[in-house]
């Protein structure tokens, strides 16, 4: 949108606080070479269209808006003389993209003083030379420390979610080694029993009978009901009394095992009516085998399982097989990110799951969503901790509107009202020294606002604090660059 042309002030112009230094030459220069227009209330130009030019407002109402998912949100309202916006970063030229970061509008009728980007570039290069190199290496050396930073930080976390992984697969990895040792030695005495069992005074239909029991008690295994403690330990009561009535030795060894398995007096009974009375032991401790043969398989097949699952969510998190960018379901995401952190989440926290399961799938850039689940999860993790290491992490989902809601809410100390503002700025962190950088929130608000298009925000008292993340539905053309964080006029 064009302004209506009006006459050009050297002195005015001077007055502005940006000019005032200046020369009177430098003053007709500017003069001589800008414009003063007059807009009109409505849009004066749009975030990410080509940034030509530099204003500099010299009366009326300006606002500031940047674009978040299908919302503008307004960063900055004015009506001070002087302040500038538009192409301000013109004299880095063709090596940063030159497009407008934020959106422009005055709500009255407004006078700028209108410099063309190249005009206003040409003019900071020759009359503040240095000025340019220092800002030049101001803007490059804060990104380049902010990639190296960033970087440091990535891998400190990978390196926490690694012995986190490797924690996590030891214990099932361990429990199928052991359980593989012991199902090695029940094997090795099942065959001992057998051939006692064939060489004793067994019919064929005893055989029969001790076979046919065996595979209905393999299938009760895999059925056996959960017990409470109190329901175990008076079924193994009943269990060893059976035992000693019946003459067999060391039923007190034998009872939880059969507990275990779900089998009670009324399956001994069938046992006891299968074989005569002076084979019975050796019948039932046969079958003992066969139970903790099938109690270990069971225990191995959960171990290996689990290890499988470790698998497929570190495959899930860190999205090595996967494209770059496609659309994903957030749960699936959530929660491989929650077992990738189970360790650093510890067993004093407990984790609430609140999906809501109904939610359509979103355009993503999952590896990158899955960072920002892990920097809100680390810092509520670690907010809980601070606050005595016990409290509820709740992990919410909702659709709001036409965005998908994810929520992280944490029991914690909760974020104090005089930084609340700051949390989002690179480097800013409440963590003592060497346990932050300071990046985490500031990654995840450019990879939420500036790679997504989303938002993110945070509400916090004492005991509830929420970081809730905001994603589109719908999206256009995946925009590699992360771009800058939202910028105020000055």
């Amino acid at each position: 949108m064009s302004g209506q042309s009006m006459p050009c002030s050297p002195r005015e112009i001077g007055s502005l606080f940006l000019f005032e230094k200046l020369e009177p030459e430098q003053l007709g220069r500017l003069c001589g070479e800008g414009r003063v227009e007059l807009f009109q209330p409505g849009p004066v130009y749009a975030e990410g269209d080509p940034a030509t030019c530099f204003f500099v407002m010299i009366e009326g109402t300006v606002v500031l808006s940047r674009r978040v998912g299908g919302d503008d949100v307004e960063v900055t309202r004015t009506s001070q003389p002087g302040v500038y916006a538009g192409a301000m970063q013109a004299y880095l030229g063709d090596r940063v993209r030159q497009v407008y970061n934020n959106s422009m509008r005055v709500t009255e009728p407004t006078r700028f003083f209108v410099l063309p980007a190249d005009t206003f570039a040409d003019i900071m290069s020759e009359w503040f030379p240095m000025a340019v190199h220092l800002l030049e290496g101001l803007f490059f050396g804060s990104k380049n420390l902010q990639a190296t930073v960033g970087q440091r930080e990535r891998l400190l976390a990978l390196g926490s979610l690694s012995a986190g992984l490797t924690h996590e697969l030891n214990n099932p990895a361990a429990a199928a080694v052991r359980a593989t040792s012991t199902l090695r030695e029940r094997v090795a005495k099942m065959r001992h029993k057998l051939g006692m069992i064939a060489e004793g005074p067994f019919s064929r239909d005893q055989l029969a009978s001790l076979v046919e029991i065996q595979e209905r008690t393999a299938e009760r295994v895999a059925k056996a009901p959960a017990l409470s403690p109190l329901e175990a330990s008076d079924r193994e009561d009943e269990l060893t009394d059976w035992m000693e009535d019946h003459g067999i030795d060391h039923g007190w060894q034998l009872a939880p095992t059969f507990v275990q398995a779900g089998l009670d007096t009324d399956w001994l009974e069938q046992v006891a009516a299968a074989v005569d009375e002076e084979i019975l032991p050796g019948a039932v401790s046969w079958l003992n085998y066969t139970i903790e043969t099938e109690l270990l398989m069971n225990e191995i097949e959960d171990s290996t399982t689990r290890i499988s699952h470790l698998v497929d969510a570190a495959k899930q998190y860190s999205q090595l097989d996967r494209a770059p960018y496609r659309v994903v379901d957030v749960h699936e995401l959530l929660d491989s990110t929650l077992m990738m952190l189970s360790a650093k989440i510890g067993g004093r926290i407990e984790v609430v799951k609140e999906y809501d399961r109904t939610l359509p799938p979103v355009p993503a850039y999952p590896a990158e969503l899955n960072q920002v689940w892990t920097n809100l999860i680390d810092n509520a993790v670690s907010a809980i901790n601070s606050a005595g290491g016990d409290g509820t992490l709740t992990v919410r989902t909702a659709l709001d509107h036409e965005r998908v809601l994810v929520e992280f809410r944490d029991t914690g100390a909760g974020v104090p009202a005089d930084i609340k503002g700051r949390i989002f700025d690179p480097f800013f962190t409440t963590k003592p020294v060497g346990e932050g950088t300071g990046l985490g929130l500031d990654i995840s608000w450019r990879i939420v606002v500036n790679k997504h298009h989303g938002s993110l925000r945070v509400d916090s008292v004492p005991g509830d604090t929420r970081f809730q993340v905001f994603l589109p539905l719908t999206a256009e053309m995946p925009d590699e660059a992360s771009g800058p964080t939202p910028e105020e006029a000055a």
